[in-house]
């Protein structure tokens, strides 16, 4: 039997096979409420045949938005708006649905990517942005207001509220968003955390938000809840963060209950010397899983079934993330099925669709 089409637990959620769809923003919603586009996103990827649909990240509070048009879920209108995408996914999919909680601290307040994705100033509907320490991402951004004590206990306190609505909407599964420069990973790395309180300077110090907040979102949740973090393993940067401090973190997260770690890389400083390629970041998750025995998603230009199957099959990972590849192909597990010689789940209407040659693709 394929790996990558086994069952995989994670608390008390069953997965039916280990295709995660990794969170991807799709910048299309108003004032932090999904559109009908999500409605539509939502319900492709609900029928790709994946065995975990992650929605992109949620801001926590309106200034924790990349850009204007990022989902949010800090009110009511948004849960409603949330829940109404949801209804329509569900009605046809039995697909497990999470969701990622974020804040972007420093790189909010940008443009959409296709309008450019810089940094927006007031008056073309940006705002102060906030972080560790008032260093911008971009030496030509405006400075970033350093968190007081307040803000921190403000941060806190909107993760919390988030992870209540994430489960009253019946959501399975959070993920944290502490990768890519956001605002978590951004007091994890000494590159951009230059704090002297009890925030800043040791690596306890810097772990101490994320970790903050992983039990108060734990802690808002049922205790089989699956409640997880994506992080960057490292920053590609010289005396950034690194491999070592990232299994430090997932050790303190999975004594702490976390349900996995979903290994990515940079996104925090525009110095980063990435080597890109095929798998470019399974080595990283690798390194997590053995120091640690946590669950780790891989992720990173995985594109072929029998390359994630290889990966599984190797040890480097638990599950495999996909992003672009089903943005590009919707249904990319069903054509890793057919290469594997497995199944997947499909909504009758679609029964029909198979190739001549192709048999028992579909569960039934």
């Amino acid at each position: 039997m394929s790996l990558l089409f086994s069952p995989y637990q994670l608390g008390r959620l069953t997965l039916p096979n280990r295709i995660v769809i990794a969170p991807m923003c799709q910048y299309s919603a108003e004032d932090g409420n999904a559109s009908d586009w999500h409605v539509l996103h939502f319900g492709r990827m609900a029928l790709s045949g994946a065995g975990l649909f992650i929605i992109e990240a949620a801001a926590v509070e309106p200034v924790g938005r990349i850009s204007p048009r990022d989902i949010g879920l800090w009110s009511d209108a948004n849960e409603a708006a949330l829940g109404r995408a949801l209804q329509a996914a569900r009605a046809y999919s039995r697909m497990p649905i999470g969701i990622q909680l974020a804040h972007a601290g420093r790189k909010a307040s940008t443009a959409v990517p296709w309008e450019g994705g810089r940094a927006l100033t007031p008056q073309q509907g940006g705002w102060q942005v906030v972080a560790p320490s008032p260093l911008p991402f971009d030496p030509q951004d405006a400075a970033p207001l350093a968190l007081d004590e307040a803000g921190i206990e403000r941060v806190v306190a909107a993760f919390a509220q988030a992870a209540r609505r994430a489960e009253r909407l019946g959501l399975d599964l959070i993920e944290l968003h502490a990768a890519h420069g956001y605002l978590l990973h951004e007091f994890l790395s000494p590159l951009s955390n230059q704090r002297s309180d009890a925030y800043g300077g040791t690596l306890e110090n810097r772990m101490r938000l994320l970790l903050r907040v992983f039990d108060a979102v734990r802690a808002q949740v049922a205790p089989d809840f699956p409640v997880g973090v994506r992080i960057s393993a490292t920053d590609w940067v010289e005396g950034g963060w690194n491999v070592a401090q990232s299994i430090e973190l997932t050790r303190r997260l999975h004594a702490r209950g976390s349900a996995y770690v979903h290994v990515s890389s940079a996104g925090l400083s525009p110095q980063q010397q990435i080597p890109v390629g095929p798998g470019y970041q399974v080595a990283l998750a690798q390194q997590v899983r053995a120091a640690t025995g946590a669950p780790t998603i891989a992720v990173g230009l995985i594109t072929e079934a029998q390359q994630a199957e290889t990966i599984l099959a190797s040890g480097q990972a638990d599950l495999i993330g996909v992003a672009r590849a089903i943005l590009y192909d919707p249904h990319w597990p069903w054509h890793a099925a057919v290469a594997l010689g497995a199944q997947v789940q499909a909504p009758p209407q679609y029964w029909r669709a198979l190739p001549h040659g192709v048999k028992n693709l579909f569960v039934q």
